[in-house]
């Protein structure tokens, strides 16, 4: 059914080994458990092309609108919802942090909320074929919210950013915060 959740697509355990970030073998940059804060941002070039995007279609409404005001007026609308969307990118670009005392997660357009590891129930992956291709989603589940995560939100892989976060908790959420 559409909308409901398939056990069969997700991927709970999925540990990588070798991907960005991690620590595997061909990463070049340390793990971002070598370091007791990581976080995770949309990669520059996306606001970047929302932004501009957003003036492409003002520029192409007004060249090609003929005058016809529901054109431009529809130009208009969308570009200011890409402007939106690219300037919440500027504003709040860091979507998900991992420390000693927990994760922060984007709230609302630019907010900030901040959730204990003892909080976090379910640390998960959400992988789905989609038009072809195969689309991941990091799930952190707190039993009264769940804060969902893509590629682009992160930077990253989904899973290897759960691998990460999995890494974190173990070692942090006991109160222990040895490395």
């Amino acid at each position: 059914m559409p909308g409901q959740r398939d056990d069969e697509h997700r991927d709970d355990t999925h540990e990588p080994g070798g991907g960005i970030g991690d620590g595997g073998p061909g990463d070049a940059a340390p793990s971002h458990l070598d370091d007791p804060a990581a976080h995770w941002r949309v990669r520059p070039a996306l606001p970047v092309l929302k932004l501009t995007g957003a003036a492409l279609l003002v520029a192409l409404a007004l060249l090609l609108g003929d005058g016809d005001a529901v054109r431009i007026g529809v130009a208009i609308l969308a570009a200011l919802g890409l402007l939106a969307w690219g300037v919440r990118d500027v504003v709040a670009p860091v979507r998900l942090a991992a420390g000693p005392t927990g994760v922060t997660v984007i709230s609302g357009y630019a907010g900030r909320r901040h959730l204990p590891w003892e909080a976090i129930e379910r640390i998960g992956v959400d992988t789905r074929p989609r038009l072809g291709l195969r689309t991941e989603t990091l799930e952190l589940d707190t039993g009264e919210s769940l804060h969902l995560f893509g590629q682009s939100d992160l930077g990253d892989a989904p899973t290897e950013v759960a691998a990460v976060l999995r890494r974190m908790r173990t070692t942090y959420a006991s109160g222990g915060f040895a490395r």
